[in-house]
C-alpha cells in the first residue's frame, strides 16, 4: 500500500485537495477573452457572475487547491463513491478485458454534479450572497445545485432547457422539492427568452439560450450570482476527486486502467476522472488512451471548430477557445438532455488538440442498448448519457476480445437513469430514434463565429 493509499484511509479517502491540472499542461490554452474589447480576461471582469473564491480558482495554476471542511463534511454523506467491477457484463461479452467503473450514481442527486454543486454553493454563501440563477438540461445539475443550495440557504432559480423539462418531470420535481424554482427556457422571463421566442414560440430550446437566461438575470441582479455545472477550470477541478478516489481504489484493486472513458457534453465528468490520471502521465508516469464520448448528434469534439466562441446564444459571456459547433446550434432533442451543448470545455478541447484524448461519438439506439445490456448484467439503470461512456467501454472490451488482449478498462458511470424511465420505455418499445443534426443548420452557425485576430 503506497503512502497515499494510507493518506486517504487516514482521511476517510475522500481526497484534502483539488487537482489542477493547469500546473501540468505542456502547453498553456488560449486565455479567455472579454467580448468587448478581446483582451484576455482579468478577475474583475467575472466578479458580477461569480464569488473571488471561484474566479482565483478559475485562473489558478496550483497544482493542488484545499478543499474546505465543511464542503468534505458534506462530501461525507455519499463519498467516496464506490469502484465496482463489471464481471457479470464482461462475462456476457466473452472479453478478456476487465471493466471497472466509478459509480457517482451514489450522491443525493444521482450524479456528479454535486461535486461542483457543493462548493459553488457554499464559496457563494461566505460572500454572502443569496440568490442563483443557473441553467439546466436533463436536471441532474439543476437539481444538483438546488440540493446544494438548500444545505447553505440559497435560492437557486433554475432555467432547464424546454425539450428536457417536458421529457423529465420528475427532475423538475426534485429541483422544486429542494425548494428550488425552475423555468422551462427559452421563457418570457429575460430579454434573451423573449427574443428567441418571438422568432419561434415553440422553440425547444439549448443550453447556450438557457444559460444566456441565467446569466442575464445574475448579471441584472446585485443580489444574484450565475453558477455553472461544466465547461470552466474550476468546474472540471472541483470534479477530480472522482479520478483522484479512483486510483486509489484501482491500486486496491491491484490493477491499473489502460483505456479511460467519460461520455462529454460540457466535459466535467471526463475531466473529473481523466485528469488526475493525465496529470501522473504528464509528470512522467503510465501512459494511458483517454476517450471522450459524445452524441453524434451533438458532436463538438468530433465535428466542431476549434476557435474562440461564446459560451451562450445571446452572446454575454466571456468569448473561449474551444471545439464548438456555433453557439447559434440547436441540437435536436435526443434524450441525453446534459450532452446537449454546443461547445466543450476548453481545457478538454486544448487536450484534444495537443494529442493527449481521443474522442468518438455514437448515436442515441446504439447508448440505450449499451445501457440496457449493462443494466441485465450489471443492475444499475444508467442515465441516458452514462451511456455513451458504456458504449465506449462495451466497444473497447469486444476490440480486446478480437485482439486477444488483456486490457484494463474504466469508465465513468456519472449518474442513474431512474428519471428517465420513459425514454428507456421509448426503446424498449421500438419508439426511440436516433437524431441527425441538420448540415446547413451547423453550418450557419460555424459561420458565425466571432472573428478573433491571431
Amino acid at each position: 500500500m503506497s503512502e497515499t493509499t494510507k493518506y486517504l484511509l487516514d482521511e476517510e479517502r475522500i481526497p484534502r485537495h483539488w487537482y489542477n491540472i493547469m500546473a501540468d499542461l505542456p502547453v498553456p490554452p488560449a486565455p479567455p477573452l472579454h467580448p468587448g474589447t478581446l483582451q484576455p480576461l482579468g478577475p474583475d471582469d467575472l466578479a458580477p457572475l461569480f464569488p473571488m473564491e471561484l474566479i482565483m480558482q478559475e485562473v489558478s495554476t496550483e497544482r493542488e487547491v484545499p478543499i474546505p471542511e465543511p464542503v468534505r463534511d458534506v462530501f461525507k454523506l455519499w463519498r467516496p463513491s464506490p469502484l465496482m467491477r463489471a464481471r457479470r457484463l464482461e462475462k456476457v461479452l466473452g472479453t478478456p478485458a476487465k471493466i471497472y467503473y466509478k459509480y457517482e450514481g451514489v450522491s443525493p442527486a444521482g450524479s456528479h454534479k454535486p461535486n461542483t454543486a457543493v462548493p459553488q454553493a457554499w464559496y457563494n454563501a461566505q460572500a454572502g450572497i443569496k440568490k442563483i440563477a443557473t441553467e439546466t438540461g436533463a436536471g441532474q445539475w439543476g437539481s444538483s445545485m438546488a440540493f446544494a443550495g438548500a444545505l447553505f440557504g440559497i435560492e437557486v432559480t433554475v432555467f432547464q432547457v424546454r425539450v428536457s423539462y417536458d421529457q423529465k418531470p420528475y427532475r423538475r420535481a426534485l429541483m422544486e422539492t429542494y425548494g428550488a424554482v425552475c423555468h422551462p427556457s427559452p421563457s418570457p422571463l429575460t430579454n434573451s427568452g423573449r427574443a428567441i421566442l418571438a422568432k419561434d414560440p415553440n422553440h425547444p430550446g439549448s443550453l447556450g439560450i438557457a444559460i444566456s437566461e441565467a446569466v442575464e438575470v445574475a448579471a441584472t441582479h446585485d443580489d444574484t450570482k450565475y453558477a455553472l455545472g461544466s465547461v470552466l477550470n474550476h468546474v472540471l477541478m472541483h470534479q477530480t476527486i472522482v479520478g483522484q478516489e479512483a486510483m486509489v481504489q484501482m491500486e486496491m484493486a491491484g490493477d491499473d486502467p489502460d483505456v479511460i472513458i467519460g461520455c462529454t457534453g460540457g466535459g466535467s465528468n471526463f475531466a473529473g476522472l481523466s485528469f488526475p490520471f493525465l496529470g501522473q502521465q504528464l509528470r512522467g508516469g503510465k501512459k494511458r488512451r483517454i476517450v471522450a464520448v459524445e452524441p453524434s448528434a451533438c458532436p463538438s469534439l468530433t465535428r466542431g471548430k476549434f476557435a474562440y466562441d461564446f459560451g451562450d446564444t445571446a452572446h454575454l459571456t466571456p468569448l473561449t477557445k474551444m471545439h464548438t459547433l456555433g453557439s447559434t446550434f440547436t441540437p435536436p432533442g435526443f434524450h441525453a438532455g446534459g450532452l446537449r451543448y454546443h461547445g466543450m470545455a476548453p481545457l478538454v478541447s486544448h487536450l484534444k488538440e495537443l494529442g493527449l484524448i481521443e474522442a468518438t461519438a455514437y448515436t442515441q439506439t446504439a447508448c440505450f442498448e449499451a445501457g440496457v445490456m449493462f443494466a441485465r448484467a450489471e443492475g444499475i439503470v444508467p442515465a441516458p448519457e452514462a451511456n455513451h461512456a458504456v458504449k465506449a467501454a462495451i466497444a473497447e472490451a469486444l476490440r480486446c476480445k478480437a485482439e486477444g488482449r488483456s486490457e484494463v478498462i474504466l469508465f465513468n458511470l456519472s449518474g442513474h437513469g431512474h428519471f428517465d424511465m420513459a425514454a428507456y420505455t421509448n426503446y424498449l418499445s421500438g419508439k426511440l430514434v436516433d437524431q441527425a443534426y441538420d448540415e446547413n443548420e451547423l453550418a450557419m452557425a460555424l459561420s458565425g463565429l466571432p472573428s478573433v485576430p491571431a
